[in-house]
């Protein structure tokens, strides 16, 4: 990691210059540029969002636990660049069948596990209920929660496959859990740690962004915080998506209802085992939205800065979701682009001290976004294993 201490947010002017701005602050124009992958000959879009060395002495900072889920054909130089800012990796992902049988990526994983170790970040398993089509299964996850055969023999299996490849720890990540399960899916989570410990193995689990226990939705009901929460080693709060492919122009990870999620979270799972989900996307809807019909794009968030100024477009900034957002017309058809930039990371960073949270968890790191992991960096101390 490159010594980021110290760092400052500038937003660009109407009139502005990279030139201009690293004069400004003493810093030098490349070092930005490269900083927030700005492409030479350096354009900026009015209220762009910079993060500019300042100097200075290091720091005393919090220590935190930094999670990225990948799939296994990540671009090798994005994974090379943002595993030192990682606690863990998790490979996202393995599946099952009803008998309990394992199955493993359709891209092979072992290249990645490997980079992993060989940069100090050890991988994790990510278990997913996934049917053929690639979608959430609720069936499979009855099956695997019911049936203590089918769920030993997937236990083992992982625990095989768990010590040939070299993973750390499992990742449950079980959504449209049917309220019926929410018990038994707790005792699955409870039964794989339990039998994870000796082994040295830890297991995580992933949650949807509740603010009540008694909110309804299939989201929502199979998932209890309580149980989940004392039964996993820690959880993630998967506190994004509010802003969707099918639903209306939104941030993705407001953080006015991030907030809620994590006041709730906090009543009833331990601080010290709560992972604040953190979006590394945005999205790019066409206008006028029409539900059941339009469909968002999903972009990186260097990419959304690009887009910005090919199109001459004005970013702004909500103050309520606190998050970056900006309009522009291609082709006569008009859009609405919601991102993260370094101001909405920095409100998220915050949550993290202000609730004493154990740390983070990013979805995903497909796309490199430098500016967010040099924030991070000068913001807490990563921990390694």
């Amino acid at each position: 990691m490159r010594n980021a201490n110290n760092m400052q947010i500038y937003v660009v002017r109407e009139g502005d210059s990279l030139d201009r701005i690293a004069a400004a602050f003493g810093a030098s124009a490349e070092e930005i540029a490269y900083d927030n992958q700005i492409s030479a000959p350096y354009p900026l879009a009015v209220g762009q969002a910079l993060l500019i060395r300042s100097g200075g002495n290091a720091k005393q900072k919090r220590r935190v636990h930094v999670n990225g889920y990948a799939y296994p054909y990540i671009q090798e130089s994005v994974l090379s660049e943002t595993l030192p800012y990682l606690t863990n990796i998790s490979v996202f992902s393995y599946g099952f069948t009803t008998s309990g049988s394992l199955v493993p990526p359709q891209t092979d994983d072992n290249w990645l596990i490997d980079a992993a170790w060989k940069q100090g970040t050890p991988p994790v398993l990510v278990l997913t209920p996934f049917d053929q089509t690639g979608m959430f299964n609720n069936y499979l996850i009855s099956e695997i929660t019911h049936n203590m055969a089918a769920q030993q023999n997937l236990i083992d299996q992982m625990f095989l496959t768990m010590e040939e490849k070299g993973f750390v720890g499992i990742d449950l990540d079980f959504e449209y859990i049917l309220p019926q399960d929410r018990v038994a899916y707790a005792d699955f989570v409870a039964n794989v740690r339990e039998q994870a410990a000796p082994k040295g193995y830890f297991v995580s689990v992933a949650l949807a962004p509740k603010t009540s226990a008694e909110q309804r939705g299939l989201l929502y009901e199979g998932k209890d915080y309580r149980l989940l929460g004392a039964a996993a080693d820690s959880v993630l709060l998967m506190t994004y998506e509010w802003g969707y492919t099918y639903g209306p122009p939104m941030a993705v990870a407001p953080i006015n209802k991030v907030r809620e999620v994590v006041e709730y979270a906090v009543t009833e799972i331990p601080r010290e085992k709560i992972d604040l989900g953190i979006p590394n996307y945005g999205y790019d809807w066409t206008l006028p939205f029409v539900q059941g019909t339009s469909r968002a794009r999903s972009i990186g968030n260097a990419q959304a800065v690009r887009i910005a100024i090919e199109n001459d477009a004005r970013i702004e900034f909500d103050q309520i979701a606190m998050s970056p957002f900006f309009h522009y017309e291609r082709d006569g058809v008009q859009h609405e682009v919601w991102f993260e930039d370094v101001r909405s990371m920095r409100e998220k960073f915050s949550l993290v001290t202000e609730y004493d949270l154990r740390g983070m968890g990013y979805w995903q790191i497909m796309k490199l976004f430098r500016a967010n992991w040099l924030l991070l960096d000068d913001t807490f101390e990563i921990s390694k294993m």
